[in-house]
């Protein structure tokens, strides 16, 4: 288990509710004995190009969390380098809240999630806006895509940690099944043309018997 996961998600209330429980000292023993996982690894990195949305989570001055997804094209988070990825914020509906949020704690965490997989990566950190800065906008800028970017938003990775599969369903996006159906689709079109230039020819030797 992920050390920097541990330090971090298990608080001493936590650490009570697994002494109570019965759980506290194997999860002692793994955070010991396990890696900091406080980088983006290159398996890592190449999950998080294929990833179309994910899940960010700011905390308000008033203690509550704020949960928003994020879609984009395939690769719209980027990674940056091994402890900070980032990503383009486009105008939206004007609330601000995750802007705002920032503003007054930088704590934040990322579900990422592939339910075709049936992974899941789970990200603590810090996050930060940056506004104005044009080169840093050009290299999150997603190509082709005309919606107008306000700012940039990068986060600072701490810790990170995967789950097992277990009780993830597994989705398809409607790209994803396209792409399956395609084939079937193109033998569907083939046979019903071989079958209109069949047809004819049966009914005339039908008819001639």
């Amino acid at each position: 288990m992920p050390r920097k996961f541990g330090e971090i998600a298990f608080t001493p209330e936590v650490e009570a509710a697994q002494s109570q429980r019965g759980s506290r000292q194997t999860y002692e023993r793994y955070i010991a004995n396990g890696p900091a996982n406080d980088s983006i690894t290159l398996e890592i990195a190449e999950f998080i190009a294929h990833l179309d949305g994910f899940y960010l989570g700011t905390v308000s001055s008033n203690g509550y969390p704020y949960i928003q997804f994020r879609g984009g094209a395939p690769g719209f988070l980027k990674v940056l380098n091994e402890k900070t990825l980032g990503f383009a914020d486009f105008s939206g509906n004007v609330q601000y809240i995750t802007v705002g949020n920032l503003e007054g704690e930088a704590k934040a965490f990322l579900f990422l999630m592939d339910y075709r997989q049936r992974r899941r990566i789970k990200v603590w950190g810090k996050a930060e806006y940056v506004e104005g800065d044009s080169a840093l906008i050009e290299r999150l800028r997603i190509p082709g895509y005309p919606a107008k970017v306000e700012r940039a938003i990068l986060f600072h990775v701490e810790a990170l940690s995967e789950n097992c599969s277990q009780h993830i369903p597994i989705r398809y996006s409607a790209t994803e099944v396209e792409a399956m159906m395609a084939p079937l689709v193109a033998r569907i079109e083939e046979l019903e043309q071989k079958l209109d230039e069949f047809t004819p020819h049966t009914l005339s030797d039908r008819n001639s018997v």
